[in-house]
């Protein structure tokens, strides 16, 4: 199982992002997925969730700015990013909701202000 997440960068605040995650698993299209996100000096935190049926839940801290969506055929889980803040900065990963999976390196979001 491999989840290598990309996309990431140096952004200006009010700049967007798009992350992609491709996912090397098994019955992807049946699974659950989120994004997290680490900060230095903080835990890893949900951001955003996408049920294999499409119902999807953000933190509120992205909400309105997040798009969380997904490609099953290419067994893809991607995170658009708009309206970023310099408190968005993080490594930025991809999983199932409860961390099934070995956690991948990441992609590193810098947003300056």
């Amino acid at each position: 199982v491999q989840l290598q997440a990309s996309g990431g960068g140096l952004v200006q605040a009010g700049g967007s992002l798009r992350l992609s995650c491709a996912a090397s698993v098994s019955f992807f299209s049946f699974k659950d997925m989120a994004w997290f996100r680490q900060a230095p000096g903080k835990q890893r935190e949900l951001v955003a969730s996408i049920t294999r049926g499409g119902s999807i839940n953000y933190a509120d801290s992205v909400k309105g700015r997040f798009t969380i969506f997904r490609d099953n055929a290419k067994s893809t889980v991607y995170l658009q990013m708009n309206s970023l803040k310099p408190e968005d900065t993080a490594v930025y990963y991809c999983n199932t909701p409860r961390g099934l999976y070995p956690w991948g390196q990441g992609t590193l979001v810098t947003v300056s202000s």
